[in-house]
């Protein structure tokens, strides 16, 4: 679209200083016509942009003029820093840069002490961040990627994905793609991903419109639901990891929690952070798998 190819544009020629139509008609893959017509347009729009002919000439901003208001409103500005710092928090890669180069276009019209985002765990280093930046490319490019998995079972299987989106949700990055030994569109979790590689093979599939996909967990629907009763002493954990309609407050002081989970040894684990603080009510099957997992940790210190 135009009005995308002009902010686009003022933006490149604030970063690059002095350029030439046909710098512009390359990286934009249009005509210098039309190149000299966007300039015509924003020069009509209030932006300072001086074109110069012959030797030497090129197209650049008067010295000294940053974006403001001819382009976008205050609030449409701290509403792109605020993503770029959301972005920066999650250990994006190239977002500090942008970030950086945001600030600067738009010089004092932003102040970002006030927010502070950290969504990284401890001890996140490096690799998460270049694994990220390989998804990244991989998914603009479409170049298939290959990867050992491990599921919530812990199963290991080298998986041959065509990778559609990069997701953060729930405290965590997921890939989404097709994943070509199941034949549908799966959901990975970045931290289970290890010996990514991204292929010279390239994909031209797109993310369907109804992009609701299937992770490498059974749906939550099909899960059963656990029924889980919790002492008062833990409470302040309840509202960080339940959703409030799922906790329910009892006339002992304590509380219930219902809640669909898989039955697998990362819920049962899960469960045991809570330590002596929870009781699985329902279902049975998950009491018995608990206490026998209670029973081998009681007996590795006789």
């Amino acid at each position: 679209m135009q009005i995308e190819r002009l902010v686009q544009m003022v933006f490149y020629i604030v970063s690059h200083g002095h350029v030439t139509a046909k710098e512009l008609s390359d990286y934009f893959h249009v005509s210098t016509r039309t190149i000299y017509r966007d300039i015509n347009t924003l020069s009509i729009a209030g932006i300072p942009i001086l074109s110069t002919k012959g030797t030497g000439g090129g197209i650049s901003l008067i010295e000294g003029y940053t974006i403001d208001k001819s382009l976008l409103s205050k609030e449409e500005q701290q509403s792109i820093y605020q993503g770029l710092q959301i972005l920066q928090a999650a250990k994006y890669p190239t977002a500090e840069m942008a970030l950086s180069k945001i600030s600067a276009i738009f010089r004092n019209a932003m102040e970002s002490r006030w927010l502070d985002i950290d969504f990284t765990y401890w001890g996140s280093g490096e690799k998460e961040k270049i694994k990220i930046s390989e998804l990244q490319y991989a998914i603009l490019n479409k170049h298939v990627i290959t990867f050992v998995y491990r599921n919530t079972d812990l199963k290991k299987s080298e998986r041959t994905v065509e990778p559609l989106r990069l997701m953060f949700k729930s405290h965590a990055w997921y890939i989404v793609g097709y994943c070509r030994y199941k034949q549908e569109i799966r959901t990975f979790r970045l931290s289970r991903i290890k010996q990514l590689q991204v292929m010279p093979e390239l994909f031209e599939r797109e993310l369907p419109k109804d992009d609701t996909h299937s992770s490498e967990c059974t749906e939550e629907s099909s899960s059963p639901l656990f029924k889980l009763k919790f002492s008062p002493q833990i409470a302040h954990r309840l509202y960080d990891e339940f959703q409030e309609e799922q906790v329910s407050f009892q006339e002992d002081g304590s509380y219930y929690v219902t809640i669909p989970y898989e039955l697998n040894h990362w819920t049962l684990h899960y469960l045991l952070s809570f330590g002596e603080y929870v009781e699985i009510l329902e279902p049975e099957e998950a009491r018995i798998m608990l206490k026998e997992k209670a029973a081998k940790i009681v007996n590795l210190y006789p």
